[in-house]
């Protein structure tokens, strides 16, 4: 039998080996930018940001948010849609779907309920409560059940940043959700997060080869300041 296909590759490398070698190539095709930006920032609450107070949070680079902030403010200034989404769910977990079947403890998904300190944006996070869309999401995607794509056409958006956590969870599922609707998507490298680096370049990677633009923020920051 003739194989003009791929078995699959076991070849040793880590994760981040593979990532660094998949960003290496200059010769990779981007989406690139289009005219107008959004920036989508996916759960950055206590429950997953304050590795200091609860054992779900987690934190890849510790500049996170102030990169995230950083393409904020600049977004914000130039006329661009700025989003927050966190995730909570009713006292007795009834919006949690099958998703809130699988464990019953206090760090459960499910038992992150409404206006509580795990259900809060982490004080760190700079959001302007006057012109920023903030919305709750019970699902992984930021466009699942909330008004994210009304918003977007709205301001006549074809670009949408995302930054937050997990990048294997909530930012994968909005990456793949915002190409699907036909969004040029752009994935900062160092405002994503997750609790392991095998989960966190493996999807980086699948992104970069599949559905997104992964790039350092400096260059989200160089688009924006030259805009």
């Amino acid at each position: 039998m003739t194989i003009v296909g791929t078995q699959m590759v076991t070849d040793g490398r880590t994760a981040r080996e593979i990532f660094d070698q998949v960003m290496a190539n200059p010769a990779r095709t981007k989406f690139g930018f289009g005219e107008k930006l959004a920036i989508v920032n996916v759960d950055f609450q206590n429950a997953y940001t304050r590795i200091d107070e609860f054992k779900t949070a987690y934190e890849t680079d510790p500049r996170q948010i102030e990169h995230t902030n950083t393409i904020s403010r600049l977004a914000r200034e130039r006329g661009m849609p700025v989003i927050w989404t966190h995730v909570a769910y009713m006292d007795d977990a009834s919006d949690a779907g099958i998703w809130g079947t699988r464990t019953d403890t206090p760090d459960s998904l499910q038992n992150i309920k409404y206006g509580s300190r795990r259900h809060a944006f982490d004080d760190r996070c700079e959001i302007d409560h006057a012109r920023d869309a903030i919305y709750t999401k019970r699902m992984p995607s930021a466009f699942f059940e909330t008004p994210l794509q009304s918003l977007l056409v709205w301001h006549k958006v074809d670009t949408v940043v995302v930054t937050g956590g997990s990048t294997s969870g909530c930012i994968r599922a909005t990456a793949v959700d915002s190409l699907s609707r036909g969004y040029r998507t752009i994935v900062p490298i160092e405002t994503c997060a997750d609790k392991h680096e095998s989960y966190h370049f493996a999807n980086l990677t699948d992104l970069q080869l599949k559905y997104a633009d992964v790039e350092p923020v400096q260059t989200v920051i160089d688009w924006l300041e030259a805009r």
